[in-house]
């Protein structure tokens, strides 16, 4: 028998459609590699990163992209290629390593920006979409779903810690390169960025909501990020029922610790209060708190509502720069 007759000449009815699962995947593939870029980066010692360095994801037109803070340590240039060859330049525009999100400069713009959703509106279960360049395989698209939603992931700049909480888990493989990538819904939408392996199938991506985008916002207009400093340490607590059912929540940020001379301590918040509200905004966790922190009105007063026992108060606070 010749081996070429074992394979029949394809006919025009012959051609299937693609099952709805490998029709969305390839879909959302075919819109987002022109949008995600490889990156080489030289780093201050003067030596380039080899292939696989990194992922990039365009958000304008005009050459701006995301990536990961960790990808561009130490950046004094780089190139970025793209999945039709093209070849940028790059500068960087700004990083945040507390929360391990970055904005670099292709130096031609006339790029091909994602769309961007909101990752809060995720649901554990929903399909989900990795685009980048893996161990130097360039436009690597693998597919997964949302495994877990608030994960926190630890973080560090100089002395400092910090946690990037609402983390998105996902069992779309990942690797080491695939850092910086694209991590999409069903839509093509960007959702996260794609940021560290924590195992066999468990990879983590910061996600694109509103604090983050306050984020960027503020790397993109001062290339670094404003944070207010309150000087206080604590967890998420109950509330006593009966105030629960009084300010219709159930947790707040309960106050373990305030630092001596501290914002805090000069608005009379004293440890063992719970904070309710920051701002005007419910606050149940840290992170609520340190989301009121980013940004333009970080040094400016708000109001903290506290639980004291059985007394409300309100205090004015100013938040000092760190």
């Amino acid at each position: 028998m010749v081996l070429r007759q074992l394979f029949a000449e394809p006919q025009a009815d012959d051609a299937e459609p693609l099952d709805a699962y490998s029709a969305t995947v390839t879909a959302v593939a075919e819109r987002l590699l022109p949008s995600v870029a490889s990156l080489r980066v030289r780093r201050s010692n003067g030596r380039w990163s080899s292939d696989g360095a990194g992922s990039a994801v365009a958000l304008s037109s005009d050459g701006i992209l995301v990536t990961s803070a960790h990808v561009v340590e130490g950046m004094t240039g780089g190139e970025a290629r793209f999945a039709d060859g093209t070849e940028h330049g790059l500068e960087l525009v700004g990083k945040d390593p507390l929360s391990d999100l970055a904005l670099i400069q292709a130096g031609e713009g006339d790029l091909r920006p994602a769309a961007v959703a909101d990752a809060d509106r995720l649901r554990i279960g929903q399909l989900v979409i990795a685009v980048g360049n893996p161990l130097g395989y360039a436009g690597s698209v693998t597919a997964g779903v949302v495994s877990g939603l608030g994960r926190s992931l630890a973080t560090r700049q100089g002395t400092e810690q910090r946690v990037v909480e609402n983390v998105i888990q996902t069992d779309a493989a990942l690797n080491p390169g695939n850092s910086g990538g694209a991590l999409a819904d069903s839509h093509a939408r960007l959702i996260g960025i794609n940021t560290a392996v924590a195992g066999a199938g468990l990879g983590l991506a910061v996600p694109l909501n509103a604090t983050t985008r306050r984020i960027l916002d503020s790397l993109h207009r001062l290339g670094r990020v404003q944070r207010g400093y309150l000087g206080v340490a604590g967890m998420t607590q109950p509330l006593p029922p009966e105030w629960a059912a009084s300010l219709g929540r159930k947790a707040a940020v309960g106050v373990m610790e305030v630092v001596a001379e501290s914002p805090a301590a000069s608005a009379g918040v004293r440890p063992g209060d719970l904070i309710v509200a920051a701002g005007g905004e419910p606050v149940g966790r840290t992170a609520d708190l340190q989301d009121r922190m980013i940004g333009e009105s970080s040094n400016q007063t708000l109001e903290l509502q506290v639980v004291r026992g059985e007394v409300f108060l309100r205090l004015a606070v100013t938040p000092t720069h760190r």
